[in-house]
């Protein structure tokens, strides 16, 4: 993977200082040049590597190959696990997990177990900026960009969960990942090499960013690139995402056009089904018009409301309607479910619905 996009292009920084990052994250090369600095042998870097990612140590006083004295002077330092601050399990295996960072701050992370798969949907922010009008995140206002670190952990506290490892990992938590870019992009590169997850089963999710999906592009990632849709024109797009009124739907599909031509790889629409507002035969004949001879690919998203608006799930004949009416106009279409609705397992929900910690814990 090509390095990550320079710092302004996405929001500033608010990493510690270097001699402070936490260890999670760091490549094979960074932590061994960083045992070298603590006095170490090189060996022990891929040591270290290997106790943080497979063993998953929280803590480096964990780690029993160094030595008693070595450990008891480091203990103090930063890996840059979370701790669980609540977990929540609906009837079908799904957990989502509030996560509490060493700031105080919490996200979210669910877990989606299948008989042959194991994914995981994690944040890429604490909150959100964009403010799309059916999201409980959106309504959650924005606090910051996760670091690399943060996100990382979060697939791993899944693995540790379930006892199995992870086989997908979708970018469709809290946050746009697009607005965090360098965090986001140095992520995939540690759970791709470092945690050992195929870029081929991540998805990155977003609304849309006037240029950056062009940025993605250049980086030639194996991942799969998601639009959130959720119209099939600009007026509704614009109601529904607050950020698309300078960013007109004709030029975020050109982009995802350029993105198809660049990297070979098809672009997922996701679509929010939505009762009475976008969910009716024009409408799908005008996604289809969109998307005719576009190498992608339409997830329908039956809405699973919230309490914060007004927006309802379309019944079933609806969602069949649908589908037909694309699968007739020859697009590729799909229907997906959330899962886990027992556990607030939409973005935000399950966060809304329990206090925060105002400090972090020791």
């Amino acid at each position: 993977m090509t390095s990550a996009v320079p710092k302004s292009a996405s929001s500033a920084s608010t990493d510690p200082p270097t001699h402070q990052q936490p260890l999670l994250g760091r490549s094979l090369a960074d932590l061994t040049a960083w045992m070298q600095e603590q006095g170490q042998p090189a060996y022990r870097g891929k040591q270290l590597h290997q106790w943080l990612y497979q063993q998953g140590a929280h803590s480096l006083s964990e780690i029993s190959v160094f030595s008693k004295q070595w450990r008891a002077e480091m203990a103090d330092y930063p890996v840059g696990r979370s701790r669980i601050h609540y977990r929540s399990e609906a009837p079908d295996g799904t957990i989502k997990f509030l996560l509490q960072q060493a700031d105080g701050q919490i996200i979210e992370t669910v877990g989606m177990p299948t008989a042959k798969r194991l994914t995981v949907c994690v944040s890429s922010q604490i909150g959100c900026p964009m403010g799309c009008d059916f999201c409980a995140t959106g309504k959650g206002g924005f606090q910051r960009n996760l670091k690399t670190h943060e996100i990382v952990d979060q697939v791993l506290t899944v693995q540790e969960a379930f006892g199995q490892r992870v086989s997908h990992i979708v970018f469709m938590g809290m946050g746009e990942p697009l607005l965090n870019t360098e965090n986001v992009l140095s992520a995939v590169r540690s759970l791709n090499q470092d945690v050992g997850i195929s870029q081929r089963t991540m998805t990155l999710s977003t609304v849309g960013i006037p240029g950056r999906i062009r940025q993605l592009a250049d980086h030639h990632l194996q991942l799969t690139l998601a639009i959130s849709l959720h119209a099939s024109n600009q007026a509704t797009r614009e109601r529904l995402i607050p950020s698309a009124t300078p960013y007109p739907l004709k030029n975020l599909l050109a982009e995802c056009r350029d993105y198809v031509k660049e990297t070979g790889r098809r672009v997922s629409f996701e679509y929010i089904l939505l009762a009475g507002l976008n969910d009716k035969p024009e409408h799908a004949e005008e996604l289809a018009s969109h998307l005719r001879g576009f190498q992608s690919h339409v997830n329908l998203i039956p809405y699973n409301p919230i309490s914060e608006v007004d927006y309802q799930r379309p019944d079933e004949t609806r969602i069949r309607n649908f589908v037909q009416a694309l699968k007739d106009r020859h697009i590729a279409v799909s229907v997906r479910y959330s899962r886990g609705l027992e556990a607030d397992a939409a973005c935000g929900q399950l966060r809304a619905s329990q206090a925060q910690p105002s400090a972090a814990t020791a």
